[in-house]
């Protein structure tokens, strides 16, 4: 059944794997690590891509390829790949994309292990990477070199829950021949999609609201098909796959994602409203704020505002702690995206290793909470939130 002309909710639910024998409902599993051949010229065709089917779980598996056609349709991209977690998907591609001498643009509001593949390891391999500040875009083409090969940004940015425009990233990469990576992760593709915008790939921990129940990881690149070639070629040989029970699990969340951050996002927006107007908050950043300072951009290319919200707590790094230890309900915890409310202090653990001046580059202030509402009862997390900030 072609799913093309559905909406998005009918395609998460209906673009699914030919039934077998069985004539199964759902899906089922395929833990093989591997796939026979009728014969020896199957088996040439098939290594030599003459055939289109699957060989060994590295390369591909039916699990998978249902949970990265789900993405792709969703995203508007040509094609994809699946990771065994959001990290691989990023260091993978852009290992497979750069050559040494080549030179990235990225914003400075960046995941911290994205970070230090940046500043720690790329270097190691004669690859640079030049940050713009978020707030800051009319800056961006004063970085770019002779050498630049990738524009790169997260939108919204984590932790610090900044927005910037899609468009004018796709316009600049446009104009100077640059591949325009975004990591959609706070977003999901059911809030926005970047290739819309001009992005050529589409980068997701998939860990986060795509799974959405804290339970499994993964990851997955979606865009140009030819630059997905590219990267599925660098992963087959250097292994970093997503699981088929993984992308089982993932493939099923995705059935209810649409219905999931619609509460995430509703929840989210009046506990931002509720720590906006609370005396021991200093600041308050969430995209469908009207303080927000890119509201009117998040506004133009995301249908709501996401479950994560940071606010800025008076009394810096020690309120900050003070505030963690006060939590009864809401979970302290690295993750994010999932049904259980999540509330962590960047200064103190995800972003520590940072010097305090570099964390203020990229935004995070010491007194800076973040906050991933999940899906309880609304008043309940508030109420938490209220005697934590008391």
């Amino acid at each position: 059944m072609n799913t093309e002309e559905f909406g998005f909710e009918t395609q998460a639910i209906r673009t699914q794997l030919e039934r077998s024998q069985y004539l199964e409902h759902s899906v089922p599993l395929y833990l093989s690590s591997s796939f026979v051949f009728e014969d020896a010229e199957d088996m040439r065709a098939s290594f030599t891509e003459e055939k289109e089917r699957n060989i060994y779980s590295r390369f591909s598996n039916p699990n998978t390829s249902e949970f990265v056609d789900k993405i792709c349709k969703m995203e508007g991209a040509e094609s994809g790949y699946a990771f065994a977690t959001g990290m691989a998907a990023v260091y993978s591609t852009f290992a497979a994309l750069l050559n040494s001498g080549d030179h990235i643009v990225s914003a400075s509001s960046v995941f911290g292990s994205t970070h230090a593949l940046f500043m720690t390891y790329f270097p190691k391999w004669n690859i640079e990477t030049s940050y713009f500040e978020i707030n800051k875009p009319e800056t961006i083409e004063s970085f770019i070199k002779p050498n630049t090969k990738i524009l790169y940004a997260e939108s919204p940015t984590n932790p610090g829950v900044d927005v910037i425009d899609l468009e004018l990233l796709g316009n600049i990469a446009k104009k100077h021949n640059l591949i325009l990576i975004i990591d959609n992760c706070f977003a999901t593709p059911y809030l926005q999609q970047p290739i819309k915008f001009g992005a050529h790939l589409v980068i997701h921990s998939a860990t986060k609201l795509i799974d959405g129940q804290g339970r499994v990881l993964g990851g997955v690149t979606v865009g140009d098909a030819e630059l997905i070639r590219q990267i599925y070629l660098f992963s087959r040989n250097t292994g970093p796959a997503l699981s088929p029970f993984n992308a089982w699990v993932l493939s099923k969340s995705l059935e209810t994602l649409a219905v999931r951050v619609d509460r995430h996002c509703e929840n989210a927006l009046k506990v931002a409203e509720f720590l906006e107007s609370h005396p021991n908050v200093n600041s308050v950043k969430y995209p469908f704020l009207k303080s927000h300072p890119q509201y009117e951009i998040a506004k133009k290319q995301m249908k709501a505002g996401g479950n994560i919200i940071a606010f800025e707590i008076k009394g810096g790094i020690e309120a900050g702690r003070k505030f963690l230890n006060s939590i009864q309900l809401c979970s302290l915890s690295a993750n994010i995206g999932d049904t259980r409310t999540i509330v962590t202090h960047p200064a103190s653990t995800t972003h520590s290793k940072l010097s305090e001046e570099d964390q203020l580059a990229v935004g995070i202030t010491q007194g800076l909470v973040r906050v991933s509402v999940g899906l309880e009862t609304v008043e309940d997390v508030i109420a938490d939130l209220k005697q934590a900030l008391s």
